[in-house]
């Protein structure tokens, strides 16, 4: 199996993984809330003693500092009290995904512009909502809620257990301590009136077994229900705000604008070298040599004529160099027939054979899509043809749906040279990077010193139909 299969095939095992993982939590059955039940209980059983070791932390030195605010170490002792909190709160976020529940988002504490000097960084938690939102989770929310769940949770487990096993054990408690009137109470509310002549020790018996079994029986749910009554509290106060996410998405965007600028700047400036390098120096040498054939023309027919002969090899040179330039940009044969067609002349202009294999799904490519790709397998080629050595090129390029991560083209160029390519600054490698990150995807580069080498780009993009609905 080739490095692009073995590439390809663990990318999608980790986002099947990474699909299953996140739909774990959300598996349905009776058998699957027994599943979860050892470790809710362990997060259940935990949450009232931390709920109250937080309390007594963040309560005394919040007090503390607030009753000092005054003084200037006051400040510093209540920033001390909100930190302590937003400890408490992530360490319930981390039990929480412990216990099964999905990943709570946390917030962005590392606000750049928050942290530039010393007092900056001191008032930071004043200003940011999160910091008080935590405290208040740590200093009243919790503790309440955890009280109430952690006394539900206790009393629930006692009463499923003591009540199925009872009749083990309650033969050892003399009967004087026992308490054998609660089945006749029950007795006497379902049938009023009766006159059943039952054994009271037999009697309480089955009645504390019923009532254990049902409690059993419902154990899964109570612990999910409770578990849950967390999870919504901490998703609600603990966890990132959407007006973050969207802060973060902007944040992206302007990097991946960024480096498209700084990738095309690149591009053209190599362009401009390129061109200033060879063609430029060409047509000045055969502008001078037709200056000399038009002076020997008359006095020197055969030196022209050797002369116009040079002229004639240095415009085709520099006609081809021109055309390997103008690779660059996209040829007309792209607009017109196609990114198949297209990759398919580019691969027969190499001067290493180039096995091609294409497999486009019906999803329309946007022509900034096909155009970058065209792009992204030309530099690959190049690379290779130049430095690799290689005595054979593989191309593959195909497109693929994976469902709610949307649609990717893969641009994979595989050689059998001697291997060692990296992404060095200022190389072509490093700036096909930065293209391939101006568009939202990612380079693969695997090239052991020695070979084989295999580079992919994955770009992710939006089917021309569903482009044009939006």
């Amino acid at each position: 199996m080739s490095t692009e299969s073995l590439t390809t095939e663990t990318m999608t095992t980790e986002t099947t993984t990474a699909g299953r993982a996140d739909a774990a939590p959300r598996r349905r059955g009776y058998g699957a809330l027994w599943a979860s039940v050892p470790r809710e209980f362990a997060f259940l059983i935990l949450t009232m003693p931390i709920a109250i070791i937080g309390l007594s932390l963040i309560s005394t030195i919040f007090f503390t500092g607030l009753g000092l605010i005054f003084l200037v170490f006051g400040i510093f002792i209540v920033v001390a009290a909100m930190f302590i909190g937003r400890g408490f709160g992530m360490l319930e976020l981390v039990r929480l995904r412990w216990a099964g529940r999905p990943a709570v988002t946390p917030p962005r504490w590392d606000h750049a512009d928050r942290n530039q000097g010393f007092w900056r960084t001191m008032f930071a938690p004043f200003i940011d909502g999160h910091y008080w939102l935590y405290l208040l989770h740590g200093l009243i929310i919790n503790p309440i809620i955890s009280i109430v769940t952690w006394s539900l949770t206790v009393a629930w487990t006692a009463v499923a257990l003591g009540g199925t096993t009872g009749w083990i054990w309650q033969r050892f408690i003399p009967e004087n301590e026992q308490d054998l009137w609660i089945h006749d109470v029950v007795l006497d509310f379902l049938f009023p009136g009766n006159v059943f002549d039952i054994d009271p020790v037999v009697g309480e018996r089955v009645f504390e077994f019923i009532v254990g079994v049902i409690f059993l029986l419902t154990l899964p749910f109570v612990f999910r229900g409770l578990t849950l009554l967390h999870d919504v509290i901490a998703r609600g106060l603990l966890g990132a705000w959407r007006s973050e996410a969207l802060e973060v998405e902007v944040a992206q965007l302007a990097a991946s604008r960024g480096a498209a600028v700084q990738a095309e700047d690149a591009s053209l400036r190599r362009l401009e070298r390129d061109i200033h390098d060879g063609p430029q120096q060409r047509l000045v040498r055969l502008q001078m040599d037709l200056a000399t054939i038009e002076r020997r023309l008359e006095r020197d027919p055969d030196s022209a004529r050797e002369l116009l002969g040079e002229a004639r090899d240095q415009a085709r040179e520099t006609l081809d160099e021109l055309r390997a330039l103008s690779r660059g940009f996209a040829p007309p044969i792209l607009q017109d027939r196609g990114l198949a067609v297209a990759l398919e002349s580019l691969a027969l202009r190499s001067p290493v054979p180039v096995t091609v294999e294409i497999d486009l799904s019906d999803a329309a490519l946007p022509a900034p899509i096909e155009r970058n790709a065209y792009f992204i397998a030309a530099e690959l080629l190049t690379n290779a043809a130049k430095h690799a050595e290689a005595s054979a090129i593989r191309l593959r390029v195909g497109t693929r749906d994976e469902g709610a991560a949307g649609y990717w083209i893969d641009v994979w160029v595989t050689d059998n040279g001697r291997g060692g390519a990296a992404p060095t600054p200022g190389h072509g490698l490093a700036g096909l990077d930065e293209r391939v990150r101006g568009l939202r995807g990612m380079l693969v580069i695997d090239s052991p010193a020695g070979g084989p080498t295999s580079i992919g780009a994955h770009v992710p993009f939006v089917p021309l139909a569903a482009s044009d609905s939006a």
